[in-house]
């Protein structure tokens, strides 16, 4: 069921994640230590909130952003609380590990190395100390599996697009929703390794590929094609190529011309409504509530500039447009662009969710002048003089 979600102050200056930086004089620089007996521990119940703030419990992530694994450490903090004693980094490292390493800053630090989520999760010092065995070395096949899961269709864009299993989804219903080509037998067949051998219980958190044919792969479908003008050879040889490239163009305008709505759904908190809650004494941007999920489909045809996270918006899409202007996607759950990519109007470019400074599950799309926050138009206006229809 969808939640009317909405976004907490943006404060651009801030970081709305873990900084999990040394303190003013780096790695060599002693850290100050609270008095002999106190504990400065937490649960593993509560790490895994933080991780679920941080990273929506995404324990291996490593965006390229500069933070790693699930709490989100900085690779000079990762080494200067002993990190690499367990892994290089901290998204090769454990969950157990990183929790090991994150209970050493908690101690040296406190929960204002993860500002936002400490706050969010119940983090404090003095709490229960972890359950944890972590182990020297990298992560095994077996500690994966044994990780707890997270229910959400989460992911971070690679060669191939996959989904993470939900609560209450079902092989159906997921070729459905991805347009899977060959519906869920095909679907199974190309996870069985991951599902077993009942196609009818698959587990929250199983990460399944839906997206297999890749370039290479189809070509040599093709080559029979090949063979069916030769036997047409004798006939007219022009007319039939000259036809083909218009009907592929014919189809093409009806998807990059004119705008699109981002999701299928009514607004929720409009544009310009004043308040505290923004930095700008006003919202920015215009809120869809939609459930955690949800098909998130670009406005228009343009340029990726920019993919993964955005602080307090979460992992967030913008996309240039050929018109000079930028929309925003926010508080993504999964994405499937990259930065770069050219997209058409209508494309899905990722799935919504509550990621960043949220309170629900929604999408939060803005219209810019510019690439920054702080050069926003009015987004329906916008999207209506383009044709979209919201």
């Amino acid at each position: 069921m969808g939640a009317t979600g909405r976004h907490r102050r943006y404060q651009p200056s801030r970081i709305n994640r873990a900084s999990l930086t040394v303190t003013a004089g780096g790695a060599g620089m002693a850290l100050p230590l609270i008095g002999a007996g106190t504990t400065h521990a937490a649960s593993v119940d509560v790490w895994e909130k933080v991780a679920a703030c941080e990273s929506t419990n995404n324990w291996k992530i490593n965006t390229g952003n500069g933070y790693y694994g699930g709490l989100q450490f900085t690779q000079s903090t990762w080494e200067a609380y002993g990190g690499r004693h367990y892994a290089p980094r901290a998204d090769l490292a454990s969950k157990d590990q990183q929790i090991a390493i994150a209970e050493k800053v908690l101690k040296g630090q406190g929960p204002r190395a993860w500002p936002a989520c400490s706050a969010r999760s119940g983090l404090t010092r003095g709490g229960d100390a972890p359950d944890i065995a972590p182990a020297r070395g990298l992560q095994t096949h077996s500690e994966r599996r044994t990780a707890p899961r997270k229910a959400t269709p989460t992911t971070v864009p690679t060669h191939r697009e996959g989904y993470t299993v939900a609560r209450g989804d079902s092989l159906s219903k997921i070729a459905d929703s991805e347009d899977v080509v060959g519906g869920w037998q095909r679907l199974y067949a190309q996870n069985r390794t991951v599902i077993g051998s009942d196609p009818d219980l698959i587990l929250p958190g199983q990460k399944l590929i839906v997206r297999v044919e890749v370039p290479g792969k189809q070509k040599p479908t093709a080559q029979p094609k090949q063979q069916a003008p030769k036997q047409q050879a004798p006939k007219p040889k022009a007319q039939p190529k000259q036809q083909a490239p218009k009907q592929a163009h014919a189809t093409k305008p009806a998807h990059k011309s004119g705008f699109s709505a981002p999701v299928a759904a009514s607004v929720g908190t409009p544009y310009g409504k004043p308040g505290s809650a923004w930095a700008s004494g006003y919202h920015t941007g215009v809120d869809f509530p939609v459930p955690t999920g949800t098909s998130v489909k670009a406005v228009a045809s343009g340029r990726v500039v920019s993919a993964g996270w955005g602080g307090a918006y979460g992992y967030q899409v913008v996309i240039r447009h050929a018109d000079g202007r930028y929309s925003q996607y926010a508080h993504l759950s999964a994405l499937n662009v990259r930065s770069g990519q050219q997209v058409s109007s209508g494309q899905r470019i990722a799935r919504s969710g509550s990621t960043g400074n949220a309170s629900g599950p929604h999408l939060h799309f803005e219209v810019r002048t510019g690439p920054g926050y702080g050069s926003d138009i009015d987004p329906l206006a916008y999207l209506r003089s383009g044709g979209a229809s919201v």
